[in-house]
């Protein structure tokens, strides 16, 4: 299972009203590269995919590939809007090693 954050949520809530074409839902992945071996991607997605599991979060529909889903379970997003910037943040208790961006992870 995936857990996003109120912050994460409200933050692709605002992404999403700002889209002149209406959107299915949040696409997260994971994807070979990144300088730990996989990295994150996300997305917002105008249909939903054959193989996608459609998570629902708080009225937020969350799109994740078959393939993506093992890894993904028991990660948490949030968006951290501070001093330096603000983005997405990743917490994957399955990671054994991340690089210092926290954009890539390996299992």
């Amino acid at each position: 299972m995936i857990n996003m954050t109120d912050s994460a949520i409200s933050a692709v809530r605002r992404f999403m009203q700002s889209t002149e074409t209406p959107m299915a839902g949040l696409r997260i992945r994971v994807e070979g590269g990144g300088c730990s071996g996989f990295k994150y991607g996300m997305k917002l997605e105008e249909a939903v995919s054959d193989g996608d599991s459609v998570l629902d979060m708080s009225g937020l529909k969350v799109l994740v590939d078959e393939n993506s889903m093992p890894l993904l379970d028991g990660v948490t997003v949030d968006f951290v809007d501070g001093f330096e910037g603000s983005g997405f943040k990743f917490e994957n208790p399955n990671a054994s090693a991340s690089c210092g961006c926290g954009k890539s992870f390996s299992c």
